[in-house]
């Protein structure tokens, strides 16, 4: 899908033995035309080729999806 993929950050996975976050850029990630987009794809097992879940973030959403993470965040 995503013809370029740039690594931003490798967190650990709380909770797992051998998983991560990983969160990155995709450049058209849904073919030449497409904007790029933030990747958030999540492994619990840091060996696998293919996140077991994965969310791409639009420019234009990245600062509600972060106040949104942060009142979750005060839920925990």
């Amino acid at each position: 899908m995503g013809d370029k993929a740039i690594e931003v950050k490798t967190i650990p996975l709380s909770g797992t033995q051998s998983g991560k976050i990983e969160v990155a850029k995709i450049e058209h990630p849904y073919g030449e035309n497409s904007s790029a987009v933030a990747s958030i794809g999540i492994f619990l097992d840091k060996f696998s080729e293919e996140p077991d879940w994965k969310v791409h973030i639009p420019k234009e959403n990245i600062d509600d999806v972060i106040a949104a993470l942060q009142e979750t965040k005060e839920l925990l």
